[in-house]
């Protein structure tokens, strides 16, 4: 049997909530690493998304882009400095944030190279060392640009709304119900984070 559909077929095993949408949508996509040479410019993408609607997020981050002559690397975001990056839509805090990045990188405070290397929990604290960089950013990029499967992303609005249609619930979890709820899914929560991601997108599209 494919991997991905045991998993899914296993997070159904644990929780039959999950059925109908494992059903709607498949195996949830493979996890893989992305190469080094992507990973500053992942963790830019993240800086730009946090708490913003994703339409309007991609839009400033091309923007962002665009200020970056095209290539978002550790020189082109320092060399925009923080006006250019403010005029490309962004808040004080999160072009602060973007820089901080880029001079911690270039120190050395931050070893991108070695995050393949190290756990999740030592990942999140190297990154949260960035001002304006908290835990929903290192989630994602752990999630999404290192492939891990193991991340519970539990102050992420789509995974608590998604696990709330779920499982029916007349109120939205809170983050402290949804992290024990995490527990009998220890080994693949990040694909149960997807799934609770594709709840919300399932709801939304059929209204």
């Amino acid at each position: 049997m494919n991997l991905r559909v045991a998993i899914a077929e296993d997070i159904v095993v644990r929780d039959r909530d999950f059925a109908t949408v494992v059903e709607q949508s498949g195996p949830a996509p493979a996890r893989r690493p992305a190469p080094v040479a992507e990973r500053f410019s992942s963790l830019i993408r993240s800086i730009t998304f946090q708490l913003l609607a994703t339409t309007a997020a991609e839009t400033i981050h091309s923007r962002v882009l665009a200020a970056c002559d095209g290539e978002v690397s550790v020189d082109s975001v320092l060399s925009a400095g923080p006006d250019v990056l403010r005029n490309a839509g962004l808040s004080r805090t999160k072009a602060s944030a973007m820089l901080d990045l880029a001079q911690r990188t270039r120190e050395g405070h931050i070893t991108l190279a070695h995050h393949g290397r190290m756990s999740d929990e030592a990942v999140v604290a190297q990154l949260t060392t960035v001002h304006g960089v908290g835990p929903w950013t290192a989630q994602m990029y752990l999630m999404h640009t290192l492939g891990r499967r193991d991340v519970w992303p539990v102050g992420d609005f789509g995974v608590r709304y998604g696990w709330s249609l779920v499982h029916r619930l007349d109120e939205m979890v809170s983050e402290k119900d949804l992290r024990a709820c995490g527990d009998r899914f220890i080994g693949v929560r990040s694909d149960v984070a997807w799934y609770c991601w594709r709840a919300v997108h399932l709801h939304r599209t059929s209204r």
